[in-house]
This record gives C-alpha cells, sequence and structure tokens, in this order.
C-alpha cells in the first residue's frame, strides 16, 4: 500500500498516522487562566526534548470541537507562560479519557474525572496529584505547525514524584505502568 498524506486516498476507514508513530505517552496538561480557573487536557503528541536544563513539548492540534476558539490549554498557557504536565499511569486510565471530553466552558475537568489539584511549589497551575509524575513548567517557545496546530516547549521547573513510585533512589515505572497512546483507541502500558 502507498498513499500521500492529506490527500486522504489510503481507501482506509481512519488515516493510520496515527497509529503508524507509536507509542506517544500521554502528557495531561494543566493550565490555570488569568483568573484561576484550572484547566486538564490529555494530549499524546507530548515528549521530553532534553534533559539539561529539562524540556518537554506538546502539541495541540485544531480548534475546540464545534467552537471556532483556540483550545484552553494554548490560550491559557499564552496568557501566564505557565503548565504541569502530569503522566498517566495504567490506573488512570479512565479518568484520563474523562478529561478529554469538550465540557462546557468553566466546567472542571478535575471534578469531572475525580481527580485531586496538586499544589505546586513554583507555578500557579496545579497537577494531577493522583499521577505518579508531575512536572511544573515554564513556557520557552512556540512553534506553529500548519493545519493550525501549535507545539508549546517548557522549561521544567520543579517536578513532583510521589513516594510510592520511588524504589531505592530510582523511579520505578513498572511500580506505575505509563500509560502510551498507540493508534485510533488503543493503549499500551
Amino acid at each position: 500500500m502507498f498513499y500521500r498524506p492529506g490527500r486522504d486516498d489510503h481507501g482506509l476507514p481512519h488515516n493510520p498516522f496515527k497509529a503508524i508513530v507509536t507509542p506517544r505517552p500521554i502528557g495531561w496538561i494543566s493550565t490555570r487562566d488569568a483568573q484561576g480557573n484550572a484547566n486538564l487536557a490529555p494530549y499524546s503528541f507530548f515528549n521530553g526534548v532534553q534533559d539539561v536544563p529539562p524540556m518537554v513539548m506538546y502539541s495541540t492540534t485544531g480548534r475546540k470541537l464545534g467552537r471556532d476558539e483556540e483550545k484552553d490549554s494554548l490560550l491559557n498557557i499564552r496568557e501566564t507562560g505557565e503548565f504541569c504536565v502530569s503522566i498517566v499511569s495504567a490506573a488512570l486510565q479512565d479518568a484520563m479519557n474523562a478529561t478529554s471530553a469538550h465540557l462546557p466552558l468553566g466546567e472542571d475537568e478535575y471534578a469531572a474525572a475525580g481527580l485531586t489539584k496538586g499544589t505546586p511549589g513554583v507555578v500557579k497551575a496545579p497537577f494531577v496529584a493522583e499521577a505518579p509524575v508531575s512536572m511544573e513548567c515554564k513556557f520557552f517557545k512556540e512553534i506553529e505547525l500548519p493545519g493550525h496546530a501549535f507545539v508549546i516547549i517548557g522549561t521544567v521547573v520543579g517536578i513532583h514524584i510521589r513516594d510510592e513510585h520511588l524504589k531505592n533512589g530510582i523511579l520505578d515505572i513498572t511500580s506505575y505502568q505509563p500509560l502510551a497512546r498507540l493508534g485510533y483507541r488503543d493503549y499500551t502500558k
């Protein structure tokens, strides 16, 4: 099979690109707007980009479903220059899916998913307290991509690790099994 991206001439029921680039770690991006309202959304185009200084990136694509508006995560980062990234564990998959819902403006994703807002040490945006690891970030750079997409790069300025995931001074990822997106509606841990 051969097809050219952007032409949708692959003849398949769904574009396979997201299933090709796998697994993709899921970053739960949490922000706060200038009025103090928290927002939480999962992004599977997320990853670390360097370790000294530690930096992460995530990519947001498209606009809000049914509205010609930017996504809250992007708007809030532009407004405040801060965000957090929480790592999604396998045990938090259902809560993560609940936070991907398109809720009405002002409705709290944390409450809808039964999650707790963690208290940050450096930035103002809360993180997911139940997450095994969370990173507080300061905005570094925004890159505009074709197709109304944006890459946000942040410098990690604080890291929260739940004590139960530290074994002999090492982060034991097997103790929480990080969740990763495969393709379509498939995940792996």
